[in-house]
């Protein structure tokens, strides 16, 4: 409906200037302070890009409720990764924050969400950009990749202050010998991150040939 049409739109503008903002301001910094921007990355930007992560949540219900045709599954493995190292593994450790992989991240992270959402916007309105359309649904193949390494990465560097300092490990008092390292949670979580990715990659690649078959192209040139 074309009130829902319009909900999607709002939503996808906010997200456009939320990304966009962090994106410029991370360029920015970069070619005023140089490498010396790079530590301070997530002080400058982490509370904007926390906010924009967590308004990402709303896409699965967009899914769950029909407004949104995208497949259920693999959108919500990219929004819970994350959701999972942002908020678990970088947020909860100040020293992970400084780390220049925080910056590659968010850098990756922004760069495809700039270009997301623009392609969505404009989609909303019925138009359709081929280099637009061809550079969303083509970027993301390479940069997705790139983006679990990263994670991964990120989940290593953080695993000596989660063992160091005990974040979010619990053990039960007696009677109960139960207790949860949270390292060995973080080190099962990154096999679960590449099968995931695997998954996902797959996922990519159809939705490419969907929107990028030349049947398709031909429709949308016409």
């Amino acid at each position: 409906s074309f009130t829902m049409n319009m909900y999607l739109f709002v939503y996808d503008l906010m997200q456009f200037c939320g990304h966009s903002w962090i994106f410029t301001n991370m360029i920015i910094r970069f070619m005023t302070f140089g490498k010396d921007s790079l530590a301070d990355t997530f002080h400058s930007i982490g509370l904007v890009m926390r906010l924009c992560q967590l308004l990402s949540v709303l896409e699965i219900l967009h899914i769950l409720i029909g407004i949104d045709k995208s497949r259920l599954l693999p959108r919500f493995l990219q929004i819970t990764e994350r959701i999972i190292i942002l908020f678990v593994v970088i947020n909860s450790q100040e020293e992970v924050q400084g780390k220049y992989v925080v910056c590659v991240l968010f850098f990756l992270w922004n760069l495809l969400d700039v270009v997301r959402y623009t392609y969505n916007m404009l989609a909303r309105m019925g138009i359709y950009y081929l280099p637009l359309t061809w550079l969303n649904f083509s970027l993301c193949i390479p940069l997705y990749p790139l983006s679990v390494l990263a994670k991964g990465f990120a989940i290593c560097v953080s695993l000596p202050y989660f063992e160091s300092f005990g974040t979010y490990s619990i053990k039960l008092p007696f009677p109960f010998t139960f207790s949860i390292y949270f390292p060995y949670v973080l080190k099962m979580y990154l096999i679960v991150l590449f099968a995931g990715m695997c998954f996902i990659i797959q996922n990519l690649f159809s939705e490419r040939m969907a929107h990028l078959g030349t049947g398709n192209i031909k429709n949308k040139r016409s």
